[in-house]
């Protein structure tokens, strides 16, 4: 049994018969993170995928362990925002082109936030990042607050008003709001100090967390990865 994400159907769950034989001529082309041209035949009750051929094999991300989380984070949060609904041409898109991006060496922290953003944007959870999500003052360029529960940025008068709502810097909630309103390519202009990228992170994850209403199994593997791989002290970001 295979969940896959689609250009034509969005996302699916198929059965690929004698996948896990030594002799399959499926298995190679049906690895995760693989695209892949499939060949599909109804069943009684769940579609069959009776042929695959490899369109883009992303073999880095599974010769890297941080890699493989990396793509596993993205893999996981489209498969918990998503159901079997239909045709989604722009997820699909951005899924591909992220994991393209990280096969390709780009940075992981740039991918990610990228790919968090746009995927909020495509599935109608864009958060207000340039007036209160409370009060709808424009946002002044001073430290505020993100509120997950009224989706977006609070004032520092508003924000003081709920105590779940977090403190975000200025410069945290600038490079937020660049990647809102560019495109992947414009984002590499953007050099993130290493304070910055970790309170976006957290700021992702927190909001995230709230609309999912639970956590995600991935960024503690990446996390874990990273401390075996930083030197005692260090503090990793992705």
């Amino acid at each position: 049994m295979l969940t896959l994400f689609t250009r034509e159907m969005g996302k699916l769950r198929l059965v690929a018969k004698g996948v896990r034989k030594l002799r399959s001529r499926k298995a190679g082309h049906l690895e995760p993170f693989t695209q892949a041209s499939l060949l599909v035949a109804r069943g009684r009750d769940i579609p069959i995928i009776t042929q695959a051929e490899t369109i883009h094999a992303n073999l880095p991300l599974k010769e890297d362990l941080l890699l493989l989380g990396f793509a596993s984070y993205v893999v996981e949060l489209l498969d918990r925002f998503t159901y079997e609904e239909g045709e989604n041409r722009s997820l699909y898109r951005l899924l591909v082109d992220s994991l393209d991006y990280l096969a390709s060496g780009d940075e992981p922290g740039r991918v990610l936030r990228y790919y968090e953003v746009r995927l909020l944007d495509l599935l109608g959870y864009r958060p207000q990042l340039f007036q209160c999500a409370k009060c709808d003052e424009d946002i002044q360029p001073e430290d505020q607050y993100f509120s997950a529960e009224h989706g977006g940025v609070l004032c520092p008068k508003c924000g003081l008003e709920f105590p779940g709502a977090r403190p975000i810097s200025v410069q945290a909630l600038k490079y937020l709001r660049y990647y809102q309103r560019s495109s992947y390519a414009e984002t590499a202009r953007a050099q993130v100090p290493p304070g910055a990228a970790r309170e976006m992170e957290a700021i992702m994850q927190y909001y995230l967390t709230y609309l999912l209403e639970r956590g995600l199994n991935t960024p503690a593997f990446i996390r874990r990865v990273r401390n075996l791989n930083e030197p005692e002290g260090g503090k990793p970001d992705w």
